[in-house]
């Protein structure tokens, strides 16, 4: 198509143009990977890629829209033939599953994890695995045990996290779609900072089986994505009951799309004062702040509410979340799979494949996870905070009896720069305030972008009851519409960073992929 760059279309307008025969998709593919080879030297967002299997599946959907009778009929397929990135933490059977951690180099999973097996029913194209913190513990990508990832806006600025790849990835074009994972705002806080939209369904909606684990009871899968719409189609084909998950909620899964291009006039909408004041940087709240006079125009009824719990929300997640990673990460023994490292016993061989497999981050939360559960101290810290989370959902659940969504930033801060925050953890976590409690509550929540502060994107979190995604997707398309917010994209010709000299960890590889992609794993 003349003048048309395939790859930073959004995944509707790829399918409309598939449907129609006016390209195919292994057009499409190219047109990616040809992007993502200018991309990566510098924005560095993907561990694996796999052109071979990406080529195989492009080449099968084009067969399909060859053969008119074997194409997709409309409202099913949503996904077919559209390439999308997966976070490195969901199996891929026979493709390298890392979680961003050297005790995982090597391994490759006999496995899809279910969201990855829905895409492939689907008929979507896999085209890499994306860099992310280890273990998904982290907000910036720089816990990665292989090598940063940066922002596309801005040189030398942090992605996010722990989803930074796959945010960083489709905010530059690299990917149309990509999937992440939620445990305390891992998928809407680097959507944020990318200005791209993300989305952290409702506790159960989404399979997590196939998904390592960090935190249990507060993982969650969820897409990122150019646009209200493309997010609607993803979740459409990967949310639904699993009988290989227990925690999979059996509820029917609706059309997404059909929230769309809804009026909100008359919509409740609340603004918690605890997500607007202290800790929140004076411009991304003036921006929030006109996103919220821009509904207020549309018909939104928006009236200001408390959730009185939220001071204690960070203590009460970082003993939860390091608690259940405590016991999620014991079973990374150098044993049965992942690094081994040999030693004069079996307690030594453990101790060390431990403590050279795993980064500083990874081990500090396991270090507080087995300290708030270890005897003696289980009641006063480990239960103290399942009380306190009770108190948390139990604001929600009397702010949901006024109103129909809350509204606040996403981060409180924009992306800051590389290795500004690493040695002040606590700051760190600081960064996400406005996402954690959301995740102790279970609730589904969205970062859509609204603005910029200091030339960078800043998100407005849209936050609804249990189930209720589509009350997420009427608002923040309201919202799309209404502004111009999504069609700006980041100018990486004039701020593309440059690669480190060290690539910290990355191992350089022949052939078509960028020199900092992992090699193949040893079988």
């Amino acid at each position: 198509m003349n003048g048309v760059k395939l790859y930073e279309l959004t995944a509707h307008e790829i399918r409309a143009l598939l449907e129609q025969r006016e390209v195919s998709p292994v057009e499409v593919l190219d047109s990616v990977f040809g992007h993502i080879q200018d991309l990566e030297p510098a924005l560095r967002a993907y561990i694996t890629l796999c052109p071979d299997d990406a080529r195989e599946a492009a080449e099968q959907a084009r067969k399909a829209y060859a053969d008119r009778s074997g194409a997709p009929q409309p409202g099913k397929g949503a996904l077919f033939g559209i390439p999308i990135a997966i976070k490195d933490n969901m199996c891929t059977e026979g493709i390298r599953t890392t979680c961003g951690s050297r005790i995982l180099y090597n391994f490759v999973p006999p496995y899809d994890a279910t969201v990855v097996s829905r895409l492939k029913k689907d008929g979507a194209v896999i085209i890499g695995k994306t860099n992310m913190d280890e273990f998904a513990m982290g907000s910036s990508t720089e816990n990665s045990g292989f090598f940063n990832t940066y922002n596309p806006w801005k040189k030398g600025a942090v992605p996010g996290g722990s989803s930074g790849g796959s945010a960083a990835t489709v905010a530059a074009n690299g990917a149309v779609l990509a999937l992440g994972s939620d445990t305390g705002g891992s998928v809407r806080q680097p959507a944020s900072l990318c200005g791209v939209v993300g989305l952290k369904p409702t506790y159960g909606l989404v399979s997590r089986y196939g998904l390592v684990a960090f935190a249990s009871s507060l993982d969650q899968i969820g897409p990122i994505t150019k646009d209200v719409t493309d997010c609607a189609l993803l979740l459409g084909v990967i949310a639904g009951h699993d009988p290989f998950d227990s925690t999979s909620a059996p509820v029917k899964v609706p059309d997404y799309t059909a929230y769309l291009d809804k009026d909100i006039k008359g919509v409740k909408v609340g603004i918690p004062k605890e997500y607007m004041g202290e800790g929140i940087d004076p411009d991304v709240r003036r921006v929030v702040e006109a996103a919220i006079s821009v509904l207020r125009g549309l018909g939104a009824v928006v009236d200001e509410c408390s959730l009185p719990h939220t001071d204690y929300a960070l203590a009460t997640y970082y003993l939860i979340a390091p608690a259940e990673c405590s016991s999620n990460l014991a079973r990374f023994d150098g044993v049965r799979y992942g690094l081994h490292k040999e030693g004069q016993s079996l307690e030594d061989m453990m101790s060390r494949t431990r403590q050279e497999g795993f980064g500083e981050e990874v081990k500090r939360r396991i270090m507080l996870g087995t300290y708030a559960l270890s005897a003696g101290y289980y009641d006063a810290y480990y239960a103290k905070a399942q009380k306190a989370r009770t108190l948390i959902r139990k604001d929600f659940e009397e702010a949901f009896g006024r109103f129909d969504v809350l509204l606040s930033p996403t981060s409180p801060t924009v992306a800051f720069m590389a290795g500004e925050r690493v040695d002040n953890p606590l700051q760190m976590y600081a960064g996400d305030l406005c996402t954690i409690p959301v995740n102790l509550a279970g609730l589904p929540a969205m970062s859509v972008p609204c603005g910029f502060s200091k030339g960078l994107p800043v998100g407005l979190q849209i936050i609804a009851p249990h189930f209720e995604e589509g009350r997420l997707f009427t608002v923040a398309h309201a919202y799309e519409r209404a502004t111009a917010w999504r069609q700006f994209r980041p100018a990486l010709d004039a701020q593309a960073p440059a690669a480190p000299e060290d690539a910290s960890g990355g191992v350089d590889r022949a052939g078509e992929a960028p020199e900092h992609v992992l090699p193949a794993p040893e079988m």
